[in-house]
């Protein structure tokens, strides 16, 4: 096997989502009130739901620029690559990057839907999330078969109507939801609550995925204003590990066998410790807890109903047996500053090509072509229009190289490293 030999399929990557989203799929009662685009300050774009406005218009879309133009930015599609809005441009960009398919975020509802629960008129936001389904399914995923593995939102604020969108949306095809990793937390019920035992036997019954994304219930948190930004970029992916235990200990597993759930963005290289303590933590303390886990050991909970995903992470893939071989994905997350691209193929490769070759395969793509049960190559003419080398092959021609966009607001001053404070007072002006 060799780099071109691989297939790539990435369980996170993000949509910036095109200013005429809504014109086709929101019902007229509410077209003149769907979510719209505006010009605020600095020249920036954002989208105006309802009076509350979503800070930015692609937080962080960097793809494409020079690193000396990455940020908390940028915020107008002029500020973009057209990949980041434009399906047929991403397209391209997934083309030149050897990627065959992914599961694409949202950016502006925030990636559980924070913003449709937080609208005031339920009736509209409702409405919105549908619309919203509708055009991630018909005019991004549908327009390349096979290329994109269709994520939906929910209504969550309403058990009935989420469970009602869940039933219609699996008929449509969507393999996978967004969900808050930490719904308490975004004024949800806990995700203990058994009011979710609707949702949890429809996602089992039709084997949707529970896609919890980091940041999902809001930003990871940051330890001062003067700490600097390294730190919180590094402690982000591990952010989520708090909301992993949560789920991993939660009752519903046992009685929805089939249930998956999928730690979007969250790296690998901690997990052994997270399972190992787990494990620990019953052992030592069974007598008196009354775990909801009883009779096996919760790293096998976890082995079985948790994927995990890594784009650079050489001590995980070390320890990848410790995590669950057949449980580990990989993933680009264009266009956020963390990807690769266009380079994403060679950095797994550097990271992976000593391995045995199905376990490579597992980790790459049949893992997500399994658990999704997502199928690409029927769609594609087969397996050998797949691999990286056949996909470069239709991507000749892309310009790849950088291009400086300009317009990003003064991060600090020159001479000092840019801090926590620096990117919240950005955010507060965008």
């Amino acid at each position: 096997m060799n780099l071109e030999d691989l297939i790539l399929v990435s369980v996170d990557d993000h949509i910036v989502e095109p200013e005429n989203m809504f014109d086709k799929h929101m019902p007229a009662k509410f077209r003149d009130r769907a979510p719209r685009v505006s010009k605020g300050t600095n020249g920036a774009h954002h989208w105006q739901i309802e009076d509350a406005r979503a800070p930015g218009l692609g937080l962080n879309a960097v793809i494409g620029r020079p690193k000396e133009e990455y940020g908390m930015e940028p915020v107008a599609y002029d500020q973009v690559r057209p990949g980041c809005y434009d399906v047929d441009a991403r397209i391209g960009d997934m083309n030149v990057n050897g990627v065959l398919a992914s599961i694409n975020f949202g950016s502006f509802p925030g990636f559980g839907g924070y913003r449709f629960f937080t609208m005031k008129d339920k009736e509209l936001a409702l409405a919105t999330v549908r619309a919203y389904n509708d055009w991630h399914f018909y005019e991004w995923c549908e327009k390349y078969p096979g290329r994109f593995i269709p994520c939906g939102y929910l209504p969550l604020w309403d058990v009935d109507a989420a469970a009602d969108e869940l039933k219609r949306i699996a008929k449509l095809g969507f393999r996978t939801v967004a969900f808050p990793d930490n719904p308490a937390k975004v004024g949800l019920p806990s995700l203990h609550h058994d009011q979710w035992n609707k949702l949890w036997k429809i996602f089992n019954d039709e084997r949707i995925v529970i896609s919890c994304h980091i940041g999902s219930s809001g930003n990871a948190p940051y330890a001062s204003d003067l700490s600097p930004i390294d730190a919180w970029i590094t402690s982000m992916p591990i952010s989520i590990a708090n909301s992993a235990a949560d789920w991993l200990f939660a009752a519903f597993w046992k009685k929805f066998p089939d249930l998956r759930m999928c730690l979007s963005e969250g790296g690998i290289g901690w997990v052994p410790y997270l399972i190992e303590r787990a494990d620990f933590t019953v052992q030592q303390h069974g007598a008196w807890i009354r775990s909801n886990v009883k009779d096996e050991k919760p790293s096998d909970v976890f082995k079985r109903h948790i994927i995990t995903c890594f784009i650079d992470d050489k001590f995980g893939l070390k320890n990848r047996h410790e995590i669950g071989v057949d449980m580990i994905a990989w993933e680009c997350d264009y266009p956020h500053s963390d990807a690769l691209w266009p380079h994403s193929a060679e950095n797994i490769w550097e990271q992976i090509q000593d391995l045995p070759v199905d376990e490579i395969n597992k980790m790459t793509h049949e893992n997500v072509l399994r658990e999704f049960r997502w199928d690409p190559f029927t769609p594609m003419g087969g397996r050998q229009n797949c691999t990286v080398g056949a996909l470069r092959q239709a991507g000749i021609g892309v310009d790849t190289r950088p291009i400086s966009k300009g317009g990003l607001m003064a991060v600090g001053e020159d001479d000092k490293p840019v801090t926590s404070a620096d990117i919240i007072r950005i955010l507060s002006h965008v």
